[in-house]
């Protein structure tokens, strides 16, 4: 285990942390133990080269490039590493803010701009769906059963016993 060495004059990128709205007053950042706990129950860490442990030594130490890591995008925001803290840090809300700051710098704008397309399709259908620029990307990633699944959904719903999930129009319309 690599030993952390603070230094006054080299908190800045902590102290940007802190005092984003974000940030959670009892943030316990400075308490991070760096025993990996996080790590270890991270389901982005398990599928990625994403690494909360990491992550947050990067911020101790000042390496603002963490803030550029195309692994911050990788976190899920799911809180599981909050919930076995034994410091009461929390990973995924120190990873939200870096996220932030690398919006505001413009590079990960990229990073978020797809997510517009999911609003746009609620705004559309008046419910949460993939939008159908991803229906391709989809099939590529699940196979030919997603198309099958998505253009057959109303009689597989029907065999099951369940209703549409089709707002009606007049819905949709209010």
């Amino acid at each position: 285990m690599k030993t952390i060495k603070l230094k006054n004059n080299s908190l800045k990128l902590v102290k940007d942390v802190l005092k984003d709205l974000k940030a959670s007053p009892d943030l316990g950042i400075f308490k991070c133990v760096q025993c990996g706990m996080c790590t270890s129950v991270c389901p982005g860490a398990s599928q990625t080269e994403y690494d909360p442990r990491d992550m947050i030594r990067r911020v101790l130490e000042d390496d603002v490039t963490v803030v550029d890591d195309d692994d911050i995008w990788n976190c899920f925001s799911c809180y599981t590493c909050n919930s076995v803290c034994p410091s009461s840090n929390n990973a995924s809300e120190v990873n939200q803010i870096l996220r932030q700051m690398s919006i505001e710098k413009g590079d990960g704008i990229q990073k978020i701009a797809s997510f517009a397309d999911y609003g746009d399709s609620f705004m559309e259908l008046g419910v949460g769906s993939i939008p159908s620029k991803f229906f391709d990307i989809m099939v590529k990633d699940v196979g030919s059963e997603y198309m099958n699944l998505k253009l057959n959904i109303e009689d597989i719903r029907a065999e099951l016993g369940l209703g549409t999930y089709i707002l009606p129009e007049e819905a949709i319309n209010e």
